[in-house]
């Protein structure tokens, strides 16, 4: 008779706390083609949604200490791959927002592509908050202008007028940087 051991997952979570590598590898063993497929509800290409798997197992490993055996391994371990997703899409549809109709095409914004998630970031921060929400709710989240002005309480024509402002401030502050980006090389 052949005797299977079960893995007791608070033990291999221990371990790998610990840095111990067979743990940490059973875990991914173990939660990976799952979250795989998270990845996959969010990103369409397998290349770049293993891509965030990886990045978002390497946030696991590095945050594991924090995981307080409250609620399932397995919904922590999705959560940060949500929001692993969540921000490579933040960051690729502001370049595809920012490379749109919206930015006049010259030298500086041919650029974009080139420009660091954290300098987008930044250029994002920097809108005031009425601005700064209705954009990550249109180009970020998804919303239509009627469900943004419905979840602030403002009217439509609002949500697209701030919205316009937004990416009109964008791309002059993203100017700015760039230019003087150029200027201190």
């Amino acid at each position: 008779m052949k005797i299977i051991k079960l893995h007791n997952e608070k033990l291999l979570i221990e371990k790998a706390i610990q840095n111990n590598r067979d743990a940490q590898q059973q875990l991914f063993v173990k939660h990976s083609p799952k979250m795989l497929g998270v990845c996959r509800q969010y990103v369409k290409d397998l290349q770049h949604a293993e891509d965030l798997l990886l990045s978002g197992f390497l946030k696991v490993f590095t945050k594991l200490s924090t995981f307080k055996h409250e609620g399932s391994f397995e919904g922590w371990i999705r959560r940060i791959m949500v929001n692993t997703c969540i921000s490579y899409l933040r960051i690729k549809s502001f370049i595809e927002v920012c490379n749109e109709e919206y930015f006049f095409k010259d030298a500086a914004t041919e650029s974009l592509e080139n420009t660091s998630e954290e300098d987008i970031q930044r250029l994002i921060d920097r809108l005031p908050n009425g601005y700064k929400m209705v954009f990550n709710l249109f180009a970020i989240e998804g919303y239509k202008h009627s469900e943004i002005a419905l979840q602030l309480g403002v009217s439509e024509s609002t949500s697209k007028s701030q919205l316009c402002k937004a990416r009109k401030l964008l791309q002059e502050n993203y100017i700015k940087m760039n230019t003087l980006a150029h200027e201190n090389k």
